[in-house]
């Protein structure tokens, strides 16, 4: 089955396993590696990537999940050269310490400001669920409210 599939604005057809998790198609065939393996249950949340705008984890959704809709990987998040705000307030906040986690951040950090454009800390606490195992959880946060601050600049 042939998977039809825009990824980071490009049109792709994938000729995948329907069952196979989007993860894997995105690393494997289409060689976009900016999207990591963390735990493979959909708890750490490394793997997230925003699906039709909304942070979706990609270990455990199957490709089929994606026919027919867009996918945003780390990869496509910046537009004509420039950062996204997200990436802009990560940077500005030196949020990364081994950064391994950071792209799954990231995307689920965009989808929930997509989503709610100036969160509150629960709304944070309730939409980031992502794990970071070098727990710069402090510094996610001021640069989550830094990014909801620039609301009209270009994301």
């Amino acid at each position: 089955m042939a998977i039809a599939i825009s990824v980071n604005g490009k049109e792709h057809a994938l000729d995948v396993e329907p069952e196979m998790p989007l993860l894997w198609a995105l690393r494997e065939t289409l060689g976009l590696t900016g999207t990591k393996f963390g735990c493979g249950i959909s708890a750490c949340g490394a793997c997230t990537v925003l699906l039709d705008g909304r942070a979706v984890r990609s270990c455990t959704l199957p490709s089929s999940a994606a026919n027919g809709k867009h996918v945003t990987t780390i990869e496509g998040l910046a537009q004509d050269g420039a950062l996204h705000k997200v990436q802009r307030a990560w940077i500005a906040h030196q949020v990364p310490q081994c950064g391994y986690c950071q792209s799954g951040v990231i995307m689920a950090v965009a989808g929930l400001l997509a989503q709610i454009p100036k969160p509150t800390d629960d709304e944070i606490d309730a939409g980031i669920t992502n794990i970071c195992r070098c727990g710069t959880f402090a510094r996610m946060r001021t640069a989550i409210h830094d990014a909801a601050d620039s609301v009209g600049v270009a994301s």
